[in-house]
């Protein structure tokens, strides 16, 4: 009966602190904001809706003076996404990874893409559900001394009041959960991302 009640308390313990961990995650992902500060260059993980059309309209404003676009699929060409109007910066500076298709591989191949450049700064967009997951995995594949913008793109599928839409709560059980098993891993692996190889890119 001891072993039990122990066992009990125990989960509750658990549960408790796992319903306050997640409650955390969820108040930082939604208190992201917008701040579109100018950086060396603007790092889109690419797959969601608007995360593409925003990193362009910033690199037209000169937020940055390289737009990169990660995972991108490989069958699009830069004049797809980026046509420069008369003043606007040269297509030059927009580069496409088309290799990497999970957020692990876009922190590795993004890397090594912007280590290529004199870049010390990034505004990173993603949508607002996954930043606190991509996040974790550039500052942990990049040097430490490069700073990592925030820049949050919202999507449908995720409402505010999420403990009353059962898909949101999903979407941000599941980014919770691979986002704790990241964090794991690198509490254990500190800096096993920031070596690597430099694979070819794709224009």
């Amino acid at each position: 009966m001891n072993i039990l009640k122990a066992f009990i308390s125990l989960l509750v313990i658990v549960l408790v602190v796992i319903t306050a961990l997640f409650i955390d995650f969820t108040y930082k992902t939604f208190s992201y904001r917008q701040n579109p500060v100018k950086a060396d260059a603007i790092v889109v993980l690419a797959g969601g809706r608007g995360r593409v059309e925003e990193g362009v309209r910033l690199y037209r404003e000169r937020k940055a003076a390289h737009l990169f676009l990660i995972g991108v699929d490989p069958s699009v060409r830069k004049s797809d996404f980026y046509r420069p109007l008369s003043g606007e910066p040269s297509p030059d500076g927009v580069i496409l990874e088309k290799v990497s298709r999970n957020t692990l591989e876009n922190a590795i191949l993004g890397r090594d893409i912007i280590m290529r450049q004199d870049v010390r700064s990034i505004l990173l967009i993603t949508s607002r559900y996954h930043m606190k997951r991509a996040t974790i995995l550039l500052r942990n594949a990049l040097p430490r001394d490069l700073a990592i913008y925030p820049y949050p793109v919202d999507t449908r599928n995720l409402k505010e009041d999420w403990w009353s839409h059962s898909g949101s709560f999903r979407l941000l059980f599941t980014e919770f959960y691979k986002y704790c098993m990241f964090r794991a891993f690198f509490l254990l692996a500190p800096g096993e991302l920031r070596s690597g190889i430099f694979p070819p890119t794709s224009d």
